[in-house]
């Protein structure tokens, strides 16, 4: 799994933290659960395309909160500088 490398560097876990990052320019990489529902992640997405930002889809919101090594299943996570 070379997309989730989510622990080798600084991170934000959950959408509302995701947000915030994107729009402060400071995210890297999007990580998304593809089970997450649409309605939590379609801003999201939409503001990392509007800003050219890579998106990895991840296969489940539990494989996703593992590999940022968290309990609680997350729908988005970003990479940030």
């Amino acid at each position: 799994m070379h997309d989730l490398d989510l622990l080798k560097g600084p991170r934000v876990v959950g959408t509302k933290q995701t947000l915030r990052v994107l729009e402060n320019g400071t995210a890297k990489v999007l990580y998304v659960a593809k089970n997450a529902q649409k309605q939590v992640t379609l801003r999201v997405i939409e503001l990392a395309e509007s800003k050219s930002i890579p998106i990895v889809y991840i296969e489940t919101m539990e494989e996703l909160a593992q590999a940022c090594d968290v309990e609680v299943k997350t729908a988005t996570a970003a990479l940030i500088t």
